[in-house]
């Protein structure tokens, strides 16, 4: 058994790249930056913060989201899968390079309302029996021998 998910939770450096591959197929691209806060040890030792960037991919409905509500700044909860691709750099002598992106699953908007109306569609995921669901309301509770007190 093996799993490959990703969750992270940032701000978005650049405003999504959105292209379309085919009539309907969009696809989006955009960094995500996480950052851990620095701390001071016991002995005095400041260790500043680190900030992690990831590349972040969106095909189909969420990156039509991408390309209408998520601009630089934005906060995000992202969830996906990790996956490198290689390419070759040819305006450096054909080096093959490497590439590790997150491939989302779900995307969440988190923070404030934009102004001056409704908020947008705070939530999207790829279709799954969780999130497709009816839920059912549970029986009605008999109330009848219930004690007085």
């Amino acid at each position: 058994m093996s799993v490959n998910k990703v969750i992270l939770i940032g701000n978005v450096g650049k405003d999504p790249e959105v292209r379309y591959v085919d009539k309907d197929v969009a696809v989006a691209n955009f960094t995500l930056a996480t950052t851990e806060r620095g701390y001071t040890t016991a002995s005095g030792q400041t260790v500043p913060d680190k900030t992690e960037w990831h590349n972040i991919v969106a095909w189909r409905g969420l990156a039509k989201v991408a390309e209408g509500y998520i601009r630089k700044g934005t906060s995000l909860y992202v969830e996906g899968k990790l996956r490198t691709r290689t390419w070759v750099d040819e305006k450096n002598g054909g080096i093959t390079r490497y590439t590790t992106e997150i491939y989302a699953d779900n995307i969440e908007l988190l923070g404030k309302k934009p102004e001056g109306g409704v908020a947008p569609l705070a939530t999207t995921s790829a279709p799954t029996a969780a999130n497709t669901a009816i839920e059912t309301p549970p029986p009605p509770v008999d109330d009848s021998n219930a004690f007085p007190f």
